[in-house]
């Protein structure tokens, strides 16, 4: 079978999204690229039934494939491929419905620099995306401009969006992001955080360019 280890991977890493409770049932997703477009977790399946042969192959000219001719593909195919087109460094994407990130992109907000490993995503704040409907052209578009220069974003009512060189390495942005969400919220409901100033998220955002943990810029590739 064509990509098998990495089909299993992509299995592997949606069960690990529930698993760390930062997603439920079969509301996330998730996708890897490979060599003629990427493959990704099939439409309406619980994670613990899918196998190798229900991951389907999206091919850049627009058809796609399981091996076992049974599956589609997720319903949000449309921003992984945007993403995958619009990104060159990206190799794996994460969308998850976890309840602290959903907490946040109902309330429709950023996520400001209260703590410094905003920068882990890349800038000095986690944009929100406006609100559009699931699995639709307008929230692809809306999810590739709140990723600009970021690697990961909240979509507005909805989740998020975590990128990755790797699954491992989109699935650690993913969790991440949860985290700051959960405690950004906490925050909130005590009064509201202390705002890092430019200079000292500067200063962080430096660290992190010099090869802080994941931040580095990606490094590997899975696909190949």
């Amino acid at each position: 079978m064509q990509f098998l280890e990495l089909r299993r991977n992509l299995i592997h890493t949606v069960l690990e999204m529930n698993r760390m409770d930062i997603n439920q049932g079969t509301s996330g997703n998730a996708a890897v690229r490979v060599t003629d477009g990427f493959l990704i977790t099939p439409s309406g399946m619980a994670y613990e039934d899918i196998t190798p042969a229900d991951v389907v192959l999206k091919r850049t000219d627009g058809t796609y494939e399981s091996p076992n001719g049974l599956r589609k593909p997720s319903s949000e195919w449309r921003f992984h491929e945007d993403i995958f087109k619009d990104r060159s460094d990206v190799n794996a994407i994460v969308h998850t419905h976890g309840k602290a990130v959903m907490t946040i992109a109902c309330m429709q907000k950023e996520i400001p620099p209260f703590h410094y490993m905003i920068g882990l995503a890349g800038g000095d704040t986690i944009r929100c995306a406006p609100y559009q409907t699931f699995a639709t052209k307008e929230l692809s578009i809306v999810a590739v401009e709140a990723l600009k220069n970021r690697k990961a974003c909240l979509l507005a009512n909805h989740g998020q969006i975590a990128l990755g060189n790797s699954l491992k390495q989109a699935l650690s942005m993913a969790m991440e992001v949860e985290t700051l969400c959960d405690v950004y919220w906490r925050t909130l409901v005590a009064g509201g955080p202390t705002i890092l100033d430019k200079n000292q998220m500067d200063e962080a955002l430096k660290k992190f360019n010099k090869g802080y943990g994941s931040a580095k810029a990606f490094v590997s590739s899975e696909s190949k």
